[in-house]
């Protein structure tokens, strides 16, 4: 008998590597300080924004029947907005070519959003955290079965490997810029 790893399994194995180094970088931030705070949030929208736009010129809405809740971009603005940050230049340009790289993309947001759930514990009561809230476990189980059912090819999975490969870059490149300089330049 054949073991096949499914869509999801593939993902989680293919990004696994970036995803330690991304979540290592995050981890210097301290939370509980508002200037690293706001640093952390800014170096969130760097990667996060520009995404979510490319998912939404991608056609996300017609793959993903729920997309309005699981966008973020203004929940990342409103939390910036009211420490008094402006929002950063983008990490990086991204843009995604078909429905597996959609998924691909929005695997790695979707994941981000359990992390940012684990996070708002650290973050005092008084910053704003709608960014870091609101997790739908519901939501999550939705797309892990999407991604099985759609990425059912090799083609389709390596196009949707490449595609989180590249937004877990951005989430890297924008929080090298943090540690690396303290601030967003």
């Amino acid at each position: 008998m054949t073991h096949q790893i499914t869509a999801r399994g593939a993902l989680r194995a293919a990004t696994h590597e970036q995803h330690d180094r991304v979540d290592r970088l995050y981890s210097q931030i301290r939370l509980d300080d508002r200037d690293d705070y706001g640093a952390f949030l800014g170096a969130q929208a760097a990667a996060h924004i520009p995404v979510e736009q490319a998912l939404v010129e991608a056609g996300v809405g017609a793959i993903v029947p729920d997309w309005d809740i699981r966008q973020r971009g203004d929940l990342v603005r409103a939390d910036l907005a009211v420490l008094g940050l402006p929002v950063p230049d983008p990490a990086g340009p991204i843009v995604f070519s078909d429905e597996a790289a959609v998924l691909g993309g929005l695997y790695v947001l979707e994941g981000s959003r359990l992390g940012g759930t684990m996070l708002k514990r650290s973050v005092p009561a008084d910053f704003p955290t709608r960014f870091l809230g609101g997790v739908d476990s519901a939501a999550w189980r939705s797309l892990l079965q999407m991604l099985d059912v759609r990425l059912d090819t090799g083609l389709k999975r390596s196009v949707a490997v490449a595609a989180a490969r590249h937004v877990f870059a951005l989430f890297e490149t924008s929080g090298q810029r943090i540690v690396e300089t303290g601030h967003l330049g």
